[in-house]
């Protein structure tokens, strides 16, 4: 098998040219770099157009796991040297494998399950934000909206909405977030639109007792989301 050496390879251009989000709209693919990424895409069935692996770099269960399932689907990895995998690789950790996949849809007609709807047009597919979601992007039914649209869609499906707010009243863990619900949380510089403070939009905070008047939205968002499942029993 030849092993690709040159960073200036067309297929190692095509696919460094995926950092772009315009290249990522036009082709309608993205990278996945990182052992356990990769896993958990192949796991989650997305299309791959091509695996870059580098096998003086492979190591560990992930990196078997991936290389297993490529084999299944009758995909052979196109070897490349250390230098070009550090080329595709995002930041200082490189795995030995980085793929070049057709992500899923992210229409909302998929969150009928628990799912993350990102409001805004949040490039959802890049790979910093892949590598971030430790590949679990790839698991999580995802959607991509308007405010107005993902307002009509919860009232639709009968989910109440619960917004995270500097200045509500009432406190989170005061709050039911129990049954058919959406929790909707802005960015950490300008919070919520005006289209979340309808009626029907109940808001709670989170007490800060320090200097920071917030907590930023990850943080924010793990400490709602595990409180609605405190709520509902561990086993729920």
């Amino acid at each position: 098998m030849t092993v690709i050496v040159s960073t200036h390879n067309p297929r190692v251009q095509a696919a460094v040219a995926l950092r772009d989000r315009r290249a990522r709209a036009t082709t309608g693919l993205t990278l996945v770099d990182g052992a356990r990424e990769c896993s958990r895409a192949l796991t989650a069935g997305v299309d791959v157009e091509t695996a870059f692996t580098c096998p003086a770099l492979l190591s560990g269960t992930d990196a078997d796991a991936v290389i297993e399932a490529l084999r299944s689907r009758g995909i052979s990895p196109t070897e490349v040297s250390d230098r070009v995998l550090e080329t595709l690789a995002f930041g200082d950790r490189a795995d030995g494998i980085v793929l070049v996949v057709r992500p899923p849809a992210t229409n909302a007609d998929a969150a009928g399950c628990t799912a993350v709807i990102a409001i805004g047009g949040t490039d959802l597919f890049n790979p910093n934000v892949i590598r971030a979601s430790v590949g679990t992007a790839f698991s999580m039914p995802l959607a991509t909206a308007t405010a107005v649209e993902t307002l009509a869609w919860l009232r639709g499906n009968a989910l109440r909405i619960v917004a995270a707010r500097v200045d509500a009243g009432l406190p989170y863990d005061n709050a039911d977030l129990r049954g058919r619900l959406a929790i909707v949380l802005g960015s950490e510089a300008n919070g919520l639109g005006a289209d979340w403070d309808a009626a029907d939009v109940e808001a709670v905070r989170l007490p800060m007792h320090g200097v920071a008047d917030s907590l930023n939205v990850s943080a924010t968002a793990a400490i709602l989301a595990f409180e609605a499942r405190r709520q509902r029993g561990a086993d729920a």
